[in-house]
């Protein structure tokens, strides 16, 4: 049975109150929230091209036909959706590669602000290997960035200058963390130097990840560099981001205070970040902190994070993380939950909201986010 706070958010009486201020009929909240309980939306994926913004110039014009109240309702939605710190979408390391050109990178990052998103968190790590050229890398490894993936080397700057023209953010997102599959490049190096942890990580049934031993010093080294070469090298990108990826699954085992040896290596590792740039947010995305600390040896309460972002992807206890995300900087979920936008929006202690293309299609997420809240 859900619980009288449940409740009270479910239905939405902040928003009726406000409604109520101004006039707005009880019909009038209705269609509102009928729009924002309502499924996400079914968008067709659209190709970036150079004229884009001008394609799509119209999606946030009121809706044609529609009555007074469908307007105001439609317009609040959207002040809401507009009232939150970040609105952000995640985009994986992979959207850069067969050497995406700067027009294309500019065009869509445009393209992601008509959409109302502000913040862009793009993948710049996975798997091992960087997503730009890194001396650190070549002087561990003997190679520069991820070999198979082509990409223009100036892709990152392109994309944090348009950004910031378009008064947006751009968030480094280090995919993968620590963990590597047997397709990383540098996988039978640190297979052969004894650099994971025992034990395979099956957190997700897809795929076997294998665990870099931060508490290895040649490991350790190596990720203080690394993060602190990025924000030099991109001095003006506003922050990096780490997730449920950094840390051990509890499935893994073994007779070792994982928990400690994680906190010393990102409290190091934040600490040479900050020296080396302290503008840069070192932010987490992550577990709630019980289900973190108790399954992923996480214990990021004690990390030093400047912003910390609640993983609510499992929407059956969307409800039950509402404390946490309240209480934090703000909440993640995929885009097969659209659906609960209305209850993010509509609560004013839930500062920013990150959205996770499930498919790896952030074009399609953004435009049916914009769909969600507009009513379009």
């Amino acid at each position: 049975m859900p619980s009288f706070l449940q409740i009270f958010r479910h239905r939405r009486f902040i928003v009726s109150a406000l409604f109520a201020a101004v006039g707005v009929s009880y019909s009038g909240l209705v269609q509102l929230n009928e729009r924002l309980s309502q499924p996400a939306l079914a968008v067709s994926t659209t190709s970036i091209t150079s004229n884009i913004v001008d394609a799509d110039a119209d999606l946030f014009l009121p809706l044609a036909n529609a009555t007074a109240e469908q307007h105001l309702a439609q317009a609040s939605a959207s002040d809401l959706w507009y009232s939150k710190e970040i609105r952000g979408i995640y985009m994986s390391r992979y959207r850069i590669t067969n050497n995406t050109d700067e027009a294309t990178i500019r065009n869509r990052v445009r393209y992601y602000k008509q959409q109302g998103i502000n913040t862009i968190i793009h993948g710049v790590w996975g798997n091992g290997c960087t997503m730009y050229d890194s001396g650190v890398m070549l002087k561990t490894f003997g190679i520069p960035h991820c070999p198979e993936n082509l990409f223009q080397a100036q892709w990152l700057e392109w994309l944090i200058d348009e950004a910031h023209t378009q008064g947006m953010q751009v968030h480094a997102y280090f995919e993968k963390g620590i963990k590597l599959d047997a397709n990383s490049p540098i996988f039978e190096l640190a297979h052969s130097n004894g650099w994971f942890v025992p034990g395979v990580d099956r957190t997700y049934p897809s795929v076997d990840h294998y665990v870099l031993d931060v508490n290895n010093p040649v490991v350790s080294q190596f990720f203080e560099q690394i993060l602190a070469e990025f924000v030099r090298k991109y001095p003006t990108v506003d922050a990096v981001q780490w997730d449920d990826y950094l840390g051990y699954y509890a499935a893994i085992g073994g007779d070792v205070d994982r928990t400690s040896h994680l906190t010393d290596f990102v409290q190091r590792m934040r600490t040479g970040m900050k020296a080396a740039n302290p503008n840069v947010s070192f932010d987490i995305c992550h577990h709630n902190p019980y289900w973190g600390a108790r399954y992923f040896a996480a214990d990021w309460e004690s990390w030093g994070a400047d912003r910390i972002f609640i993983q609510a992807y499992n929407d059956a206890n969307f409800y039950d993380e509402l404390d946490y995300i309240e209480r934090y900087e703000g909440v993640a979920i995929s885009d097969n939950q659209l659906h609960r936008l209305g209850d993010i929006i509509n609560n004013p202690n839930i500062k920013s909201v990150l959205i996770f293309p499930s498919a790896g299609d952030p074009v399609s997420a953004a435009r049916r986010v914009n769909a969600t809240i507009t009513g379009r």
